[in-house]
């Protein structure tokens, strides 16, 4: 069965899963890039037995995927930037293939400038790439087996948060900054509690899994090693950084007051759902 790691792009992702590799497929919680190879992104190639043609034919083979994943009767951390919900009146996940998700969600005018970096847009191309509904991204260099339907940034928050076919932890990416131990201490105790795990929080391995998955640390293992999922710079003729600013990326800062409000207006019932408006 499958647990999911799901969020909107550039929103603590891949922080929180460096620290489940660390916590869980470490013995003692030091983290390294290999570890998150037991996490792996969905779709994504080597999900499926053949190429995938087109955006239909990926999603009538997502649940044949799950299905697999399922088959082999063991519990599987799946990483997914993927809306929670139908494409082409196909489900992104069923019951059936899940037993939970971890959704993380990050101020929407703090993605924008991660999305900026990461995918190589001006201000404004971030903005549209955020409310677009039918926004999708796909590996240039693969098939339709990576692609991913994103929907807009609220649609994606409200996909995962609003479902109740599984259950589901919501996290907030500032949390991390603000109540680290607590944050993810409340992950393990959620993932303890859906795949009926018995033990305790091992709270030494917690405390080095945090330590180990520092944001800075990831930032320097990146400089020093490379980062195999960081995209390449058609402009700059290199990988750009995947680990850029974290926790200094201060929208107050670094958004022109035009911007903070169309996001604002944009995305106000969610923004204040959650607690940012």
């Amino acid at each position: 069965m499958i647990i999911w790691i799901g969020s909107y792009p550039k929103s603590g992702n891949t922080y929180i899963r460096s620290f489940l590799s660390a916590y869980y497929f470490s013995k003692d919680g030091q983290f390294n890039f290999d570890l998150l190879k037991n996490i792996k992104q969905f779709p994504n190639t080597e999900f499926f037995d053949k190429p995938i043609e087109n955006e239909a034919e990926a999603s009538d083979n997502w649940l044949i995927a799950q299905k697999k994943i399922r088959d082999e009767r063991k519990f599987k951390f799946l990483k997914t930037h993927n809306f929670l919900g139908n494409y082409n009146n196909k489900p992104f996940t069923t019951l059936d293939y899940t037993l939970g998700a971890i959704y993380v969600v990050r101020d929407p005018r703090n993605v924008i400038s991660s999305l900026m970096n990461h995918f190589s847009l001006d201000l404004d191309e971030a903005y549209n790439f955020m409310i677009n509904e039918k926004k999708f991204t796909k590996s240039e260099h693969s098939d339709f087996s990576t692609y991913t339907h994103l929907s807009s940034w609220g649609n994606h928050y409200r996909s995962w948060a609003l479902t109740k076919n599984f259950r589901k932890l919501i996290v907030k990416y500032e949390d991390f900054e603000n109540n680290e131990y607590e944050t993810f201490r409340d992950i393990i105790v959620f993932l303890n509690a859906i795949s009926n795990r018995t033990e305790r929080v091992d709270k030494r391995k917690l405390e080095k899994s945090i330590e180990s998955t520092n944001f800075t640390i990831l930032k320097n293992l990146e400089k020093n090693r490379g980062f195999s999922e960081a995209l390449y710079s058609n402009d700059e003729k290199k990988f750009k950084t995947f680990f850029n600013l974290g926790f200094n990326n201060r929208w107050e800062k670094l958004l022109p007051k035009e911007m903070i409000k169309k996001i604002e207006i944009s995305f106000e019932s969610e923004m204040k759902e959650i607690g940012y408006l």
